[in-house]
């Protein structure tokens, strides 16, 4: 009755009671409400605040620049909403190929999302199962599942009469089938049991649906810092307001005075650093052939604590190789040799289909063709196929002979061997199996005279030898395991395959310890007793989509940051659960990528270490970048506040600080971001996953290397004034000292030593640039007539000029002292 198939009128009702066989739509935010969201965040407001202040100034040009910021973070924000959207498209198309399936009797191909519970399939090799089920009829089935469980090797299917109790995928010799799994051999007939979100497939869509995406550490930090300058600000502001009407009794010019300062201390800088580095690391490690979707996971990388590697296919080659074989007068298993090993390679493909499509198939071509063994000249004239409960195929070749290959214990019966050539199969079979290595036996014979038996069992095949057959490991694995090792990052394997062979690829890998937890384990522990296992395990084995899950929130939960590689459908929610997920792009399902911030394109494992030391690399950047931006601003509010206090007329106004940003801005940003990574950034281990941007001691740093700019360059400017010096000959000489100490702020800060080494020691041609581009507007400043008299500025004499290069000078000694000070505590 079941392989008649529904009816029209059955299957149209149960769609429209069941729905169609695709994975739930859930509703997306509106762009509208996008933006309100958006707008809501401190930091953005905080620039649009910035720009409206500089356009009520009639600076629009400072004003276009920040609103020009809020829009890409506005844009970044709307392009992060829409990635779930595309990995559920993607994982929905994935799900819903095209079916051919038996309805009134009779083969229809129709829309995979139109497929119901009680079809009866049509599957066929190299067809994508479109729903769950079980299989009713079967000849030679075998199944990629990959995609749901990340084991390397397609499964075999069994037919059964009864519908089984539901299972999960993975495992031999099963009926059951799941949807978005691939047929790579045989065929079949089977019957639907479960449709769109039902399904495996459709249970981590829903995942996928449900897990937000971690919010980047550096934003967080980013924006508390932001949130501590602007209230600082905001008070400064105050004050200079009152100080200035109670003393001066100008009230519009202490609100001029309240804005110029609020200027000075607006931390527009510290998004403006964070995007162009971000920007300029993506841009980076595109050259290495790494894309960045999501520009913050590059900083976060250099912070990981734990790197969760799927194995096939991430640290294995993804492809079967023999790398062993044994004789019966073989004392161990040995590599395969050319002059050795011709003739089994060349069983081994007399006994895989000529057109090869299973991995192990292509494995034993790929090894006759590598031994120069001879090709089969004759035609195939009977196959003998995988049955239930003899797990061997053979064919008879028009040459004369029958090749076999299969599971050891099933050549072993067939072959008849005695008890001592079973028990030594046996050990060199469990040698081979220890090491992680898929174990087939070979056996051959001549073709009897008359018709061939219908019987695999009625021919006199004699054991010939035993294979091994791995996923080979990737050769740049065991370097960049190492790297992470020295980094202090813990490296930790997470796979759907067994035990051994997990625990054989972790020890080629480098990988340690070889603890293993179990999948039937971890279900057995609750959250708290799960995370404290996990500090001493190595390898997971046989563990589920929802499993890989549990265990990346298990690691966030002990305070770990993680990164997760992975390809498979299996591998998006943890992908996307992680701090940092890393897809790999070659082999890479349109899910897993879009659930991850970083792809490599090459699937080159060793990629991350560059990631991960680029990442550092940024970090440290990062941190002398606000470090500097902390120090700029104490001289140029003290400036600002310096005329209140002691009588002098105004010597920073609204155009001067926006100048001061136009030489702030690129030297924070361009020339910080362009200094190399530190001798020793791979070598310390991972800052604290709670650490600070700007640790106490290095913000003290920042403050009292500001306060001594700020006393060099008040100073300078007081004894001008008390010397007589016109207004406009102080305001000039107090801005070149100004500007002079900023500069010598970024030189000082470049690099962590303090060393006088430091100051120029692998400068680079941006720095470079940097420098030439704010010295020529300095004398721009000094020498264009329009600009002078906008600044209200009087050109410096030669001996003021002298007088500001010797205070430079002193600068220099003086932080420098100050960082020896500083480094020795």
């Amino acid at each position: 009755m079941a392989m008649a198939g529904l009816t029209s009128a059955q299957a149209a009702a149960r769609l429209a009671a069941d729905g169609p066989n695709d994975l739930p739509r859930p509703g997306t935010r509106s762009l509208p409400r996008i933006i309100n969201d958006v707008l809501k965040e401190p930091m953005l407001a905080l620039l649009l605040g910035g720009g409206l202040v500089y356009l009520l100034l009639g600076e629009r040009t400072d004003a276009l620049v920040l609103v020009g910021f809020a829009g890409l973070s506005i844009l970044i924000t709307v392009v992060q909403e829409q990635r779930t959207e595309r990995a559920l498209a993607a994982l929905r198309d994935l799900a819903s190929p095209r079916a051919l399936v038996i309805r009134d009797g009779q083969r229809q191909r129709v829309a995979g999302r139109d497929v119901v519970v009680g079809d009866v399939l049509v599957l066929g090799e190299g067809d994508r199962v479109p729903a769950d089920g079980w299989l009713l009829q079967g000849d030679g089935l075998l199944v990629d599942e990959s995609l749901l469980t990340g084991e390397s090797l397609p499964v075999g299917k069994l037919a059964v009469d009864v519908a089984p109790p539901p299972a999960a995928p993975g495992g031999d010799g099963l009926p059951h089938l799941h949807a978005g799994t691939l047929v790579v051999r045989g065929a079949g007939l089977a019957q639907v049991t479960a449709t769109g979100a039902a399904t495996h497939m459709g249970q981590i869509g829903i995942m996928l649906a449900t897990v937000d995406a971690e919010v980047p550490r550096l934003t967080l930090q980013t924006r508390r810092l932001v949130l501590w300058f602007a209230a600082f600000g905001l008070v400064a502001s105050l004050a200079a307001v009152l100080l200035h009407g109670l003393l001066r009794g100008g009230w519009l010019q202490a609100v001029l005075a309240g804005i110029a300062l609020g200027m000075a201390m607006l931390p527009e800088e510290f998004p403006v650093v964070l995007t162009v580095f971000m920007a300029m690391g993506a841009m980076r490690l595109s050259r290495q052939r790494v894309l960045v979707r999501r520009a913050a996971a590059i900083e976060s990388l250099g912070a990981a604590t734990v790197l969760c590697s799927d194995k096939t296919g991430t640290l294995t080659q993804n492809r079967m190789a023999v790398v062993a074989l044994w004789r019966p007068d073989d004392p161990q298993a040995a590599a395969p040799d050319r002059a050795v090993h011709r003739d089994l390679a060349a069983l081994g493909r007399l006994a895989s289909p000529p057109h090869a499509t299973d991995p192990m198939d292509i494995a034993f071509h790929t090894l006759a063709a590598d031994l120069g063994a001879a090709a089969a000249t004759s035609e195939v004239l009977h196959l003998y196929p995988l049955a239930p409960g003899q797990p061997v195929m053979a064919q008879a070749w028009g040459s004369g002979t029958v090749a076999a290959k299969g599971a050891p214990e099933a050549v072993a019966r067939l072959c008849r061997l005695d008890a001592a050539a079973l028990a030594g199969m046996e050990v060199a079979a469990g040698a081979m199996a220890a090491q992680g290595l898929r174990v087939l036996a070979l056996a051959e014979c001549a073709s009897p005279d008359g018709p061939l038996p219908d019987a695999l069992a009625d021919l006199p095949l004699e054991f010939r030898a035993l294979v091994g057959i791995a996923d080979p490991l990737r050769t740049d694995v065991p370097d960049a395991v190492r790297a992470c090792r020295a980094a202090g990052v813990r490296v930790m394997m997470i796979t759907g395959d067994y035990p051994e062979t997990a625990r054989a690829i972790a020890a080629q890998a480098g990988i340690v310890p070889l603890a293993t937890l179990t999948g039937a384990e971890l279900d057995t522990l609750d959250d708290a007793a799960l995370s404290h296992r996990l500090a001493g395990i190595g390898v997971c084995a046989r563990i589920q989509p929802r499993q890989k899950l549990r265990i990346v929130e298990a690691l966030k939960a002990g305070g770990a940051v993680v990164a997760m590689t992975g390809d498979g459908v299996n591998d998006a929610p943890a992908l996307k659960a992680a701090h940092i997920g890393v897809a790999m792009g070659g082999r890479g399902t349109d899910v897993a990528r879009e659930a991850s911030a970083i792809v490599l394109l090459d699937d080159d494992f060793g990629a991350i270490v560059t990631a991960m030391r680029l990442g550092r690399r940024i970090h440290d950047n990062l941190k002398k970048a606000m470090g500097f931006i902390v120090a700029v601003h104490i001289p140029i509010a003290g400036l600002a506040l310096l005329p209140l206090l002691f009588g002098l007329p105004l010597l920073l106004g609204p155009v001067h600080i926006a100048l001061l940003e136009m030489i702030i801005d690129p030297v924070s940003a361009l020339a910080f971001e362009a200094e190399e990574a530190e001798s020793d950034a791979m070598t310390r281990p991972p800052r604290a996953p709670d650490a600070p941007l700007l640790a106490p001691a290095q913000l003290a740093a920042a403050l009292l290397e500001g306060a001594v700019v700020l006393a060099l360059v008040a100073g300078f400017s007081l004894a001008l004034w008390y010397a007589g010096l016109p207004e406009a000959a102080v305001r000039s000489a107090a801005f070149l000292a100004l500007v002079t100490g900023l500069l010598v702020l970024m030189l000082v800060n470049r690099r962590l030593g303090n060393g006088l080494a430091t100051l120029i020691g692998g400068a680079g041609r941006v720095l470079a640039l940097v420098l030439t581009a704010v010295l020529g507007l300095l004398a721009a400043t000094q020498f264009v007539p329009p600009l002078t008299a906008l600044l209200r500025f009087a050109p410096a004499t030669p001996a003021l000029a002298l007088a500001i290069g010797g205070g430079g000078v002193l600068a220099i000694v003086l932080l420098q002292m100050l960082k020896g000070v500083m480094a020795a505590r």
